[in-house]
This record gives C-alpha cells, sequence and structure tokens, in this order.
C-alpha cells in the first residue's frame, strides 16, 4: 500500500467507529466493542469491508495503545482511598478476586484445556474492566450513591490484583520449567512491583520535583517518554509492558502533576486505545467463534452468577443492603480491556488458538450486557423491593377483612337476644362504615412503606370488582339480623337466595 491509501483506510475506519460509537450510546454501549466491531468488519478474514488492511500496519500503535490504557489505570490509582480503610478493603476485593479467579481457574479446567490456558481463562473471566467501571459510575450518575466509595476502593484492589496477576502470568507464560529460574524471575517481578510502589507511596515530592517545566509541549513528551520507557524494562525484566506502564502510572500520579498529566494522557489513550481494540479486532475470525460459543456462553452466565454472589457478599461487608449489592454486581460484571491483554498474550506465548476467538467473543457479549445491566439494576432493585413488599401488604388486607367479617357474623348470629347483642351488632355496623380509608380492608396502615402503599393502592384498584362487593353483602346480612327496635328478636325466615346451600 502506498502511504496515501494508508493514511485514506485508517480514515475511513475512524469514522465508521465514530458512527457506530454514536449509534451505540444510544444504547447505553461503551467503545470497546464498537471498535472491536470496526476492526472486525475490516479484517481480511471477514471479507465484509471493502478495504485490504492487514494487522501489522497498526501493531506498533496498538503497543502505545495498550502502554497508555494501563499507564491510565495507574494514574488513577487513589493510595489515600486505599490505604485509608485498606483493611476492609482487602477482605472485600481479596473474596471477589478468590470467588472469580477461583471458579474461573477451575472453569479452564472442566473446558478442557490446560493449565496454563485454565490460568489465563481465570484471569479473562475474573477481572473488571476498571476504565468500563469509571465511565458507568459517571455516566449513570452514581458517584453519590452509597456503594460508589466502595466500588472505587475494591476496584483499587483489583489494580493491585492486576499487577501481582500479570507478574506470575508472564513468569508462567515464558515456558520455563526449572525451579530457579522462575524463583529467581519471580523475585525480581515482585522486587520491582514493591519498589515502584515504595516511590509512588514515598517518593511523591522527589518525582514532583523531576516533572517541574513550565512548557506543555515538553511536559507531555518527559510523561509519554517515560510510560514508554518503563513499559520496555517490564518488558525485559519479565513483568511485561503493561506492568510497566501500569506502575510507572502509579508514580506519577502520586505527584503533585496528576490533574495536568491526566488533561493530557486520557485524549492520547482513547486514540491509541481506539488502536488497539480495532486491532484485536483486525486479528479474528468469525468463523472461529463457532468453536468456542458454548464455551462463551457458559463463561458469561458464570460471570453474571459470580458476580451477584460476590456483589451481595461485598455489600454485606461493608454494612449496605441487597439494593447495593446489586448495584455493585452490575458495575462489577463489566469486562474489557484486561481481557484482550491477556488475550495478546496468550497468542504471543503460543497456547491454545481458541483463547483469541474466546477472549473476542466473551468482550463481545459482555461489553454489550454489562453496560446494560449497569443502567438497569435500580430499576430491577427498586421492583423486587416493591414486589417483597407486596405480599406483605396483601396478606395485612386479607387479615383485616377476614377478621372483621367473622366479627360481625358472631355478633349477628349471637345466642343472647338483648340489647346488649343490639348494640355489639349497632357499632360494628357503624365502625365498618365510618372507618377511614386507611383503615379499610385492602389498605394499608398509615406506617406502610411508600412502596407497600402504592402496591395496595393497585390491589384496590383492581379489587373494584365483584370481591369488593364482600363487604356491603355482609353489612346486608347482618343488618338483615339485627335485633328489632323493641328489643325482641326474630328469626327471619330462611332465603332462596342463591349461594345457601344449607
Amino acid at each position: 500500500m502506498q502511504l496515501g491509501e494508508d493514511l485514506i483506510t485508517l480514515g475511513i475506519l475512524l469514522v465508521v467507529a465514530y458512527l457506530l460509537g454514536r449509534a451505540g450510546k444510544l444504547i447505553g454501549l461503551p467503545s470497546i466493542p464498537i471498535y472491536m466491531i470496526v476492526g472486525l468488519l475490516a479484517s481480511p478474514n471477514t471479507g465484509w469491508f471493502p478495504l485490504d488492511f492487514q494487522s501489522a500496519d497498526i501493531e506498533l500503535i496498538a503497543i502505545f495503545g495498550l502502554i497508555l490504557l494501563l499507564f491510565s489505570l495507574g494514574l488513577e490509582f487513589d493510595q489515600e482511598a486505599f490505604f485509608g480503610d485498606a483493611g476492609k478493603l482487602l477482605i472485600s476485593g481479596g473474596s471477589y478476586v478468590l470467588i472469580n479467579m477461583g471458579v474461573g481457574f477451575a472453569f479452564g479446567l472442566m473446558v478442557g484445556w490446560g493449565s496454563r490456558e485454565a490460568l489465563v481463562i481465570a484471569g479473562m473471566t475474573g477481572t473488571s474492566s476498571s476504565a468500563i467501571i469509571t465511565k458507568l459510575l459517571i455516566e449513570l450518575r452514581r458517584l453519590a450513591n452509597k456503594e460508589t466509595p466502595m466500588i472505587l476502593g475494591v476496584t483499587v484492589v483489583g489494580d493491585i490484583f492486576i499487577a501481582v496477576y500479570l507478574a506470575i502470568v508472564s513468569v508462567v507464560l515464558s515456558g520455563k520449567t526449572e525451579a530457579w529460574p522462575i524463583v529467581l524471575q519471580l523475585s525480581i517481578a515482585f522486587l520491582f512491583l514493591v519498589v515502584m510502589f515504595s516511590v509512588a507511596r514515598w517518593g511523591a515530592k522527589v518525582v514532583s520535583r523531576l516533572m517541574r517545566t513550565k512548557d506543555d509541549e515538553l511536559f507531555t513528551i518527559l510523561f509519554f517518554g517515560l510510560a514508554v520507557l518503563f513499559a520496555g524494562i517490564g518488558e525485559i525484566i519479565g513483568v511485561t509492558d503493561a506492568i510497566g506502564a501500569f506502575l510507572i502510572g502509579v508514580v506519577l500520579g502520586a505527584s503533585t502533576y496528576r490533574g495536568r498529566i491526566e488533561r493530557v494522557a486520557v485524549p492520547l489513550r482513547d486514540v491509541f486505545g481506539a488502536f488497539f481494540f480495532l486491532n484485536f479486532g483486525l486479528a479474528l475470525n468469525v468463523a472461529e467463534f463457532g468453536s468456542v460459543i458454548t464455551i462463551v456462553f457458559a463463561a458469561v452466565g458464570m460471570t453474571f452468577v459470580l458476580s451477584l454472589i460476590s456483589g451481595m457478599l461485598m455489600a454485606k461487608l461493608h454494612g449496605m443492603g441487597p439494593r447495593e449489592g446489586l448495584n455493585t454486581a452490575a458495575i462489577f460484571v463489566n469486562r474489557g480491556e484486561f481481557t484482550l491483554i491477556l488475550a495478546t498474550l496468550s497468542v504471543t506465548a503460543g497456547l491454545d488458538q481458541r483463547l483469541q476467538p474466546f477472549a473476542g467473543l466473551y468482550v463481545l457479549t459482555m461489553a454489550i450486557l454489562g453496560p446494560l445491566f449497569a443502567a438497569n439494576s435500580e430499576k430491577i432493585g427498586a421492583a423486587l423491593r416493591r414486589r417483597r413488599n407486596a405480599v406483605p401488604a396483601r396478606k395485612r388486607a386479607h387479615d383485616v377483612m377476614l377478621a372483621e367479617e367473622i366479627a360481625l357474623v358472631e355478633a349477628a348470629t349471637a345466642a343472647d337476644t338483648g340489647t346488649d347483642a343490639q348494640r355489639a351488632a349497632d357499632r360494628l355496623l357503624a365502625d365498618h362504615r365510618q372507618r377511614p380509608a386507611a383503615a379499610a380492608p385492602g389498605a394499608v396502615p398509615a406506617m406502610a412503606p411508600a412502596d407497600a402503599t402504592a402496591d395496595s393502592e393497585a390491589d384496590a384498584a383492581a379489587a373494584d370488582g365483584p370481591a369488593s362487593a364482600a363487604p356491603d353483602s355482609m353489612l346486608d346480612f347482618i343488618s338483615g339480623r339485627r335485633p328489632a327496635e323493641t328489643g325482641q328478636v326474630d328469626k327471619p325466615a330462611r332465603d332462596t337466595a342463591s349461594g345457601d346451600y344449607s
């Protein structure tokens, strides 16, 4: 291809991504699946898009996208939020990781893949997308929700876990089998993690002095150069370029220039990150989806179930209710960039080739269902709460009606025929006719919750049919059986109306 044709191809792809992105926003889709779909359409494996475009042509740009994605993730690492409530966050975040990763590893073994593939599957299905989580919290206006601080704190724990997990995976995927080389590489990886986190924790002032410059152009070159430099260092020492970029992001995020870096880094991340997802889509082959579609659907179902369990558990650990637990589960169910990063690493390491189509189809499915679930989780929680409260409300109304009917019948058919019986019947009839609406059969007491009141009003409206005639029939019955004004009681003749079978 000539340079002009390359530029035209890239321009067309980005414009198509914009158009599909606008359409996806209408139903709340994030940008990740949109870029993957554009890459899939342009892939030479499909032939659906009239472009001859190869994945290798944008591979270096895609690597920059991966570096900036992890750099931005480290930049957003909130040390104060983590260290301020580290104990509870480690318990809740650790339980989330253990549940999802443990079941994910077992799932990888159950579908017949090897232990290395199962370890990758565990990371794909057990780690949420921090980028999508943050974006959803903002777009859904849930930053002020009760559960949001917990979600952000657990996300920080997840980021730390990702750093440790990538260090372990990089060693496992290296193919080394001897004990000492593995121990040495793991020791170097963990030492790198400890040093970088220590610099971020206690060396923020020094880093801030080194970053001091008023020139925006030089400032941008500096932080981008550091991100690429530490990505290369991470790749050389065996913890992958992604984790190197993440750790330098953590360090720079602890400096006083965090806000200034974010203003420049976020637009760069969005552009280069789009190429990363587009490049992944270019490598996908729709024909390979058939070999993994059953496994993907099983993984999707497992992810939703595990997210619900862990979301409810985290909410309970933090003293919250089912509503907050459902919102938490709906946010953490989202999967995205980290799954694709693991798929890229697995292909490079020569693992089972089905991991790439599995990751592609899994992310496409979860990136669509996850945001839709998150956008409707509050409505689902409200509906379940109304349904739960409606049953006691109807039961209370039924019990009140039954007790009053029994009392009226007993008073009307009492054995004594004196004035006491007459007064009792008169009093019951007067109470029944003059009772306030809030105390009528089928209504809810004034202290009932709003949701229960709404349900009871609906029940009362539905009861305008034959069922609502029951109290009036009982009043007629009592009126016909009341003692006479003179105090004498006349036994009424037996009616032959329908329904009297005695």
